[in-house]
């Protein structure tokens, strides 16, 4: 699908594109994953003249109408740097979706603590400020897990996660770290994470996570494989509670994007895994409508 098909697409939603300019945050220059197919995606249904510019040098900014942190992969990497360009985007008024204050929020995930105070089914998660080997003996007893998964509470990608069996050691890099601890769900490899993806508010489209034989993330880079799925209806009401609660908590409008991630636990019940509202992988290619709700709630967005 090319530019002709990104034009009848805005055209069949009565929308002009020469009015929205668009700046999409990108990683870092010497960044190692590969984004040539969510840029793809997004020129496709956003136009050709779509700016893309890195997160950690994004330059003047200051004559677009929206700003997307979508493909800004990376940021845990320079948490220092990410905070000081929210802190700028927020001070200068530009037009960022999310807003600077949920881009914050979502970058640590302590947000999981709050979500659960709040009501919502999440993975149960324990914060650790210094990780060593009595905080795993007793994160084993407390959540019940003999396997536990560790990983920085800011984080992406998978970096710094550890799956930690009951004679495995404590990893050298996690050692006197801030991390979070959760049980390791079985489910995970035999049903899959599941990624509800919604825009302006509007449910648009799910998809099931696997990992490869033998390993616990569900990442592309590390072998996971990824499936169209219709959500269940319990997946979709935790996803809407989330994102309900997500509103009321941080007093903001209805959020751009975002993708529920969530995961069955052993009685078979969903439970809120991440909520990713800063740069996630939409995987539009999935969506029944090619991206067209994204595209909507993107050109039309106040």
């Amino acid at each position: 699908m090319d530019g002709d098909f990104a034009d009848g697409r805005r055209e069949g939603l009565g929308l002009t594109i020469a009015m929205t300019k668009i700046a999409i945050l990108t990683p870092a220059p010497d960044y190692w994953e590969d984004w040539s197919l969510p840029k793809a995606h997004y020129q496709r249904l956003l136009g050709p003249d779509l700016a893309f510019r890195s997160w950690t040098d994004p330059g003047d900014l200051s004559g677009f109408d929206l700003i997307l942190p979508l493909i800004a992969w990376g940021y845990q990497r320079n948490v220092p740097g990410w905070y000081a360009l929210l802190d700028w985007l927020e001070a200068e008024g530009l037009p960022l979706a999310n807003p600077a204050n949920v881009l914050r929020w979502n970058s640590d995930k302590a947000y999981l603590a709050e979500l659960n105070e709040a009501g919502v089914a999440t993975v149960p998660t324990l914060i650790r400020e210094s990780l060593n080997d009595a905080a795993l003996a007793t994160a084993r007893d407390s959540l019940e897990s003999p396997r536990l998964v560790v990983k920085p509470p800011i984080s992406g990608g998978a970096d710094g996660t550890y799956l930690i069996g009951p004679s495995d050691p404590l990893p050298t890099e996690a050692a006197g770290q801030r991390m979070l601890i959760q049980p390791y769900l079985p489910a995970i490899a035999e049903d899959g994470e599941y990624s509800l993806f919604y825009f302006g508010g509007h449910y648009s489209h799910a998809i099931s996570k696997h990992p490869a034989e033998g390993d616990f993330r569900v990442q592309e880079q590390f072998g996971g494989v990824e499936r169209a799925l219709d959500a269940p209806a319990d997946a979709k009401a935790l996803a809407e509670m989330a994102l309900a609660v997500t509103d009321k908590l941080l007093e903001c409008d209805t959020l751009l994007y975002a993708r529920v991630d969530m995961v069955r636990d052993g009685e078979g019940a969903f439970r809120l895994m991440e909520l990713e509202l800063i740069e996630p992988s939409l995987f539009l290619h999935f969506a029944p409508d090619e991206g067209a709700t994204f595209a909507k709630a993107v050109l039309t967005f106040k």
